[in-house]
């Protein structure tokens, strides 16, 4: 078990469920690309750990010239890592990488409403399916209408007869999410989906708790 986010990161050199889940998120995240409107594509990565999944999509991405980009990352290790790796990309003037809480709304000013939301391996870390619906029901705050979302979920049993999986589906479907797709890596216990907000998007507050994450590193 790794102790702490960064050795949790290191298991991508080496777990096939994690290299599995992050093709899938690069799929995604290069598909709502070629979806997205002609200009400037924002997009933020709540919890982004090193980036890795924005940074290899955009490495061969015909539209990576296109896309501004902040990442909100509490460790600063895998924040440094991050940093070297949008460097050496050249992408220094388009992707800016923040040492912060990614719960609090004053960390997203100044590139919300977003046209691509990346929100992978979060759901796994909220206390229960009231705080998923309050962290969906704010990012209102991170989003506009068609913005999509990229998420990730690790299968871990059923709960009231509805498997984790599926549960998060459909309290997206009651939060104004359509759902454009939805992928299980091939280990069958991480789900990848992709939805589209449909509703209007509202006003950040400032200085507001947009989610409360806990637990150690496991998603």
């Amino acid at each position: 078990m790794p102790k702490d986010w960064f050795e949790w990161h290191d298991l991508y050199n080496t777990e096939p469920r994690m290299q599995q889940r992050l093709q899938l998120v690069r799929e995604s995240l290069s598909k709502s690309l070629d979806a997205c409107p002609a200009g400037i594509i924002r997009v933020v990565s709540v919890c982004a750990g090193d980036g890795r999944d924005l940074l290899g999509t955009l490495s061969n991405h015909p539209r990576s010239k296109d896309v501004y980009a902040r990442l909100i990352e509490l460790n600063p290790k895998l924040v440094e890592r991050g940093r070297a790796a949008i460097e050496s990309a050249g992408l220094g003037k388009q992707i800016e990488f923040i040492n912060g809480d990614a719960t609090i709304s004053s960390n997203y000013i100044g590139v919300v409403p977003a046209d691509i939301v990346i929100v992978c391996g979060v759901f796994g870390h909220l206390a229960d399916e009231a705080e998923l619906r309050s962290l969906l029901r704010n990012l209102s705050f991170l989003c506009k209408k068609g913005s999509f979302i990229i998420w990730t979920r690790r299968y871990r049993g059923r709960a009231n007869g509805i498997s984790y999986f599926e549960n998060v589906r459909k309290v997206l479907r009651e939060a104004a999410f359509e759902e454009v797709s939805f992928k299980l890596t091939l280990t069958k216990d991480v789900g990848v989906g992709t939805h589209r907000y449909l509703s209007e998007g509202s006003a950040l507050p400032k200085d507001q708790q947009l989610f409360v994450f806990f637990d150690l590193p496991t998603e």
